[in-house]
């Protein structure tokens, strides 16, 4: 509750839906929040944060494995563009899971934010550019600091496909660009966040 700013979420309901009665995107989830989720139908619970060894991955485990839920651990970054093996992870992830499901990492801004855009693009077919809606200061992601890079990496594809007339709603379109011109890495030294909004996201809120 303290370590993890679980004590804030209990004031600030970070989870909104993404698909009706499909998927949800939220923060971490207490086992009792678990056991709500339980209630409502979901099968499945992606976790963004990974499965490092934690206190919280640990009650997570324990209250899925006796509520009969389908943990799956699938980190992602929020201060990175996501790299080729996460984009094609995440597709085939959200093709082979069970829903209705619910994806977290820890405030729900960033990461969950990421995913949103993705889930809509790959599984719902959104238009890439509709889909970006899922990464604003609504739920509480920044664009200006550190973990803007991740709109940085989408905002280079917007421009390729603009300028070689490709569809937004085109997955295979993305993909090849993916797996052509896209590294994470030069998109991660290339992007420059504001030291105002880094101070916020790294000091105040301590996101991951």
């Amino acid at each position: 509750m303290l370590g993890d700013h679980g004590v804030l979420r209990i004031f600030y309901d970070n989870t909104h839906e993404i698909a009706p009665g499909k998927m949800w995107r939220t923060y971490q989830p207490s086992p009792a929040k678990l056991q709500q989720w339980k209630q409502r139908g979901v099968k499945t619970i992606i976790n963004l944060r990974g499965d490092n060894p934690s206190g919280f991955l640990f009650l997570e485990e324990d209250a899925c494995r006796k509520l009969g839920l389908t943990l799956i651990n699938f980190r992602v970054y929020s201060r990175e563009a996501p790299s080729k093996e996460i984009l094609h992870g995440a597709r085939k992830l959200f093709d082979d899971i069970a829903y209705p499901a619910v994806m977290h990492c820890k405030s729900g801004a960033d990461r969950a934010g990421m995913m949103a855009v993705l889930y809509l693009f790959f599984h719902e077919g959104r238009p890439l550019d509709e889909a970006l809606e899922q990464l604003s200061f609504k739920y509480g992601h920044i664009k200006q600091g550190k973990t803007g890079v991740i709109d940085y990496a989408f905002a280079r594809y917007l421009d390729h496909a603009a300028a070689n007339g490709k569809s937004l709603s085109s997955v295979d379109a993305f993909f090849e660009w993916v797996d052509g011109a896209y590294d994470h890495a030069v998109m991660k030294q290339e992007f420059r966040s504001r030291g105002w909004a880094n101070f916020l996201t790294d000091q105040l809120l301590r996101r991951e």
